[in-house]
């Protein structure tokens, strides 16, 4: 782990305006360590990083001081706080096989969990209510089977994914996309805590960065670069989560996807990947299936019951009449009046006691849903 003059150095050479990611890579590759690179001099970073490099380095903005003070002190007052930089022993190798690997990790908890064969699950911050039962289901059962669960805190799946992750052994991380010491949303903060004491929380960030838009993109390549492969449970066409598929397809890592209801938006992304060559997997066992071959933790995994492997998606038909009405696809007010001949009246009333007993939910744009319990 860096030491404090270590760290120093590395938060000296963090990517910022004028330092990009690339005259980084060109400068370490030429003078070997941060600490080198700095006490190279102007005339060496301009030759080896060019003259945007070199002026920033020379001139460090007071927000690149702030980062280095800031990135000191927390290290040094947070329980639980480790920084990894790049090359060390305990920075990920599937990270270090990517494209472009984080200079530095921020981590809070158990920075074991990188070096555990890990799965990403992603999806939708709108999901559906089936969706986020699928998404803790198949974290459970994964997390079980020995895999760590990779996901991004968001709302939605992600945050069902990493309940899911905790409630196995293979426990979780959390990648965010702030500063290490900020939880973000804040509707997950004590989930947030809760991972950084059972799981591990991760950012390439450095303290006192907030949730900029443009750094959630950016943390999708570190949850696919960590991962055998990543399974996306619910996504749009235009989704964070197509991103996050896209660049773990270009890691070279696996891709699957749950399908969903043609008239669900929040399927139409998992279509698209089945359609580009993503595996269409039904239960955790089809994940597992893929992966053990890749992994002798997973192939020493003791196989389970048929009944075992496999979240439940579905449930036995109902009885009630409105849910076999219902199906399984979403479905609006209207085209169950038309289904049943019932007033609209009468079926709103019914819905809601059925919402209420969760047994029904109501999806944007005035559809509804059976849950998998019903």
């Amino acid at each position: 782990m860096a030491d404090g003059k270590e760290l120093e150095a590395w938060l000296c050479l963090t990517p910022r305006a004028g330092l990009g990611a690339a005259a980084v890579r060109r400068l370490l590759a030429a003078f070997g360590s941060p600490q080198a690179v700095l006490d190279a001099g102007p005339g060496a970073w301009r030759e080896v990083g060019g003259a945007e490099a070199a002026k920033a380095l020379a001139q460090p903005s007071d927000l690149a001081q702030q980062m280095v003070e800031q990135g000191l002190q927390w290290q040094a007052s947070t329980a639980g706080a480790h920084v990894i930089a790049l090359g060390e022993a305990a920075y990920p190798s599937t990270l270090l096989q990517t494209a472009d690997p984080p200079f530095l990790l921020f981590c809070r908890g158990n920075i074991g969990l990188l070096q555990q064969p890990c799965l990403a699950i992603v999806g939708s911050r709108h999901a559906t209510a089936q969706g986020v039962e699928n998404a803790r289901a198949f974290a459970k059962h994964l997390s079980d089977a020995g895999l760590c669960i990779v996901s991004g805190l968001a709302a939605g799946i992600d945050g069902a994914a990493h309940e899911g992750g905790l409630s196995g052994h293979g426990s979780t991380i959390a990648v965010m996309g702030t500063g290490p010491e900020q939880l973000y949303p804040r509707r997950h903060q004590k989930l947030g805590e809760r991972i950084a004491l059972e799981g591990l929380l991760l950012t390439e960030f450095a303290p006192g960065t907030p949730p900029l838009p443009i750094n959630f993109p950016q943390r999708n390549r570190i949850i696919a670069g960590l991962s055998l492969g990543t399974l996306v449970v619910e996504a749009a066409v235009q989704s964070g989560s197509l991103i996050t598929a896209r660049m773990a397809s270009e890691c070279g890592r696996e891709v699957f996807a749950i399908p969903g209801s043609i008239h669900s938006p929040v399927a139409k992304g998992c279509h698209r990947l089945i359609q580009q060559g993503a595996k269409l997997v039904e239960t955790g066992e089809d994940i597992l299936q893929e992966l053990r071959a890749q992994t002798a933790l997973l192939a020493q995994t003791p196989q389970r019951s048929a009944r075992a492997a496999a979240p439940q998606t579905r449930s036995p038909e109902p009885t009630d009449p409105l849910l076999v009405a219902l199906g399984q696809d979403p479905m609006s007010l209207d085209a169950l009046v038309a289904r049943t001949g019932w007033p609209a009246a009468t079926l709103s009333a019914q819905l809601l006691a059925l919402e209420l007993s969760g047994l029904v939910a109501r999806l944007p744009g005035g559809y509804f849903q059976r849950c998998g319990q019903a």
